[in-house]
């Protein structure tokens, strides 16, 4: 009798209870430890040099295209000066050819043709009227021969330089030309690659978020690839926790889980984006009933933007009722 009466307490309790405070008595939702962790950016520079500038502190908040950090630039600012250079000269090369020689070059020749001429006219005169005295008996045939010798000179002057101002006149052959052109093209391949490399001097950020560390100071060097600073963008918090074997299989990829922390103003949503397909923490075993209990994999949820969560900090996750 006394455990009837007994039966009837706790059940009219219960009901009583369960009136009062809705969910009593059910199972309670089972939670997930785990902590916070961030998918960081890590901005370094592409060549090996000394620091001249950072542009940024550790905990600002910075935008694309910002300047970050800068590198000591004098090596490749004289490559560009000397690249720029070697541009001027072949398209002056190419210039030349395509125009023939210059027109002060071209002068000089025409002057010594003219003074050729003048040279080659006189010794026609001369060895005319030497000619007119050997009839005459007044000059030898030597000398003769030796106005005749003169007059041929000139005329074989006449003729070079006559050829000297036809070659001048005339533009370079296809070929040296195709090859000048090729010279320009190479020269302002290597100008454009010598810009690039002073322009990748100046680092700027790839992405917005807030400069989580600064890993050298102005003065030191930093190897080509070495991190000079990290970006924590705002979107790159994510929730590291552990389900056990037997509820991993509830869960999805893209499950909205609650997360709370000691200190949140309220829950978090945050998005199961990984699961591990291998087991954590669990010695060799043979996966018996009783020993698989003993597994636990290992999982990733993406948090929510503006969560004011720090990375390393505690959470819990539970799922949404």
């Amino acid at each position: 009798m006394f455990e009837s009466a007994f039966a009837w307490i706790g059940a009219t309790v219960t009901a009583i209870l369960t009136a009062v405070f809705p969910g009593y008595g059910d199972d309670p939702t089972p939670v997930y430890n785990g902590y916070v962790e961030a998918d960081y950016v890590y901005v370094a520079p592409s060549v090996t040099g000394r620091i001249r500038a950072l542009a940024v502190a550790e905990g600002d908040e910075i935008g694309v295209g910002q300047a970050l950090f800068e590198m000591d630039a004098s090596q490749q600012q004289a490559s560009l000066r000397a690249a720029t250079a070697r541009v001027a000269q072949a398209e002056a090369n190419l210039r030349n050819l395509e125009t023939g020689s210059r027109e002060a070059e071209i002068a000089v020749i025409r002057a010594s043709l003219s003074e050729a001429r003048a040279a080659q006219s006189l010794a026609r005169t001369t060895l005319a009227r030497t000619e007119n005295l050997s009839a005459s008996g007044i000059v030898t045939q030597a000398k003769v021969d030796s106005d005749r010798a003169t007059l041929e000179q000139a005329d074989a002057h006449v003729a070079q330089l006559e050829a000297q101002l036809e070659v001048a006149e005339l533009p370079a052959r296809s070929e040296q030309v195709i090859a000048a052109e090729a010279t320009l093209k190479a020269a302002e391949a290597d100008a454009e690659v010598a810009a690039a490399v002073l322009d990748d001097m100046r680092t700027t950020a790839p992405i917005r978020g807030r400069i989580e560390k600064v890993y050298y100071e102005v003065g030191e060097v930093a190897g080509a690839g070495a991190p000079v600073v990290s970006i924590l963008p705002p979107d790159a918090l994510k929730a590291q926790f552990y389900l056990p074997e037997a509820a991993r299989a509830s869960f999805a990829i893209g499950e909205v889980l609650r997360l709370t922390c000691d200190g949140c103003a309220g829950p978090i949503a945050a998005t199961i984006t990984r699961m591990a397909s291998d087991p954590q923490y669990t010695p060799p075993i043979i996966y018996s009933r009783d020993e698989r209990g003993r597994m636990v994999f290992r999982a990733e949820a993406r948090i929510a933007q503006g969560s004011g969560l720090l990375p390393g900090q505690p959470v819990t996750l539970e799922r949404v009722k």
